[in-house]
């Protein structure tokens, strides 16, 4: 698997605080790579890391397989696109005009792709408007826009969908999903917005204190999240003997406790469970989300 950024043990310091504590990620190349976790977690210092606005107190990455200490470093990170915080949009200036700035700003020779550019965020018709008078979601858009300059292969996205109505959600996700499947170019995304995230993301990093508690794939995520129907019985090595019989896929979680992943008849499993000598106590359907998968690996709340 060919992957875009990988980071190994890095640290970042303020004083005695770790922002980033040994941090180990990999971000796989074609991925919309959804990055949670609380607030204070560390995704904004991990970003402002790889956008080389900040260096590392230890620890490296590699971008595009250039590491972050060699001079070349330069070269890859030419390669991203990203919002960081506070997107820098010029309110007084119309939608072209701050696409026109950025092209300046990286020192390119003409405004080639521009219009379609405008055209890709939806934004090709708001001709003399300026930027203030943008509703939230729109401005948004146009910050995404401003990444896109430069035609950059990896996206960073540092909370986009924060304070949008649903409208407004809608439309940076359909955005991010066309970047990602149109135009091959790799997203990673911080967001606090989980169910959202469960829509568009293809990997995850659940990140807590500054490292890395877990990455996974969404298919993987989707697997551990599936319905199914959690069974309470008197001992679940009899369960497990008959559900094998049944030829029914099952998960067992304590001595009396197992989750069974698919429709059964109760009272078939009760009464098979008497004749074995065991009990059927309680059943109830469990159906776990993005939001309590995190939550059962980070705890706590003010998820970010």
């Amino acid at each position: 698997m060919e992957c875009v950024l990988k980071t190994t043990a890095l640290t970042k310091r303020y004083g005695k605080y770790k922002a980033l504590d040994g941090l180990t990620m990999s971000i796989p190349q074609g991925a919309i790579y959804g990055f949670v976790g609380k607030n204070g977690a560390g995704k904004t210092t991990l970003i402002r890391l790889i956008c080389g606005l900040q260096e590392p107190s230890s620890g490296e990455y590699t971008l595009y397989g250039i590491k972050n200490t060699d001079k070349n470093i330069v070269k890859s990170r030419r390669r991203i696109g990203a919002i960081v915080e506070t997107p820098s949009i010029s309110l007084d200036m119309t939608a072209e005009e701050n696409l026109k700035q950025q092209y300046l700003i990286l020192g390119l020779s003409s405004f080639d792709g521009l219009s379609n550019i405008l055209k890709l965020v939806g934004l090709e018709k708001t001709g003399e408007k300026k930027a203030k008078n943008f509703s939230l979601g729109m401005r948004q858009r146009l910050a995404i826009a401003i990444a896109l300059v430069g035609k950059p292969e990896f996206l960073i996205l540092d909370e986009p969908t924060n304070g949008l109505d649903p409208q407004g959600i809608i439309e940076i996700r359909e955005l991010i999903l066309k970047l990602n499947r149109e135009h091959q170019i790799t997203v990673l995304i911080s967001s606090h917005i989980l169910d959202e995230l469960s829509k568009i993301a293809t990997y995850y990093g659940f990140i807590d204190n500054g490292h890395i508690v877990k990455e996974i794939s969404a298919s993987e995520i989707e697997n551990a999240c599936r319905k199914c129907m959690r069974v309470e019985v008197s001992n679940t090595q009899t369960l497990a003997h008959i559900l094998d019989k049944m030829n029914v896929e099952y998960e067992i979680l304590s001595a009396k406790q197992a989750n069974v992943f698919a429709k059964f008849s109760i009272s078939e499993i009760a009464l098979a469970l008497e004749t074995e000598g065991g009990e059927l106590i309680s059943m109830q359907e469990h159906d776990e989300t993005l939001e309590s998968y995190y939550v059962s690996l980070v705890g706590g709340k003010n998820n970010e």
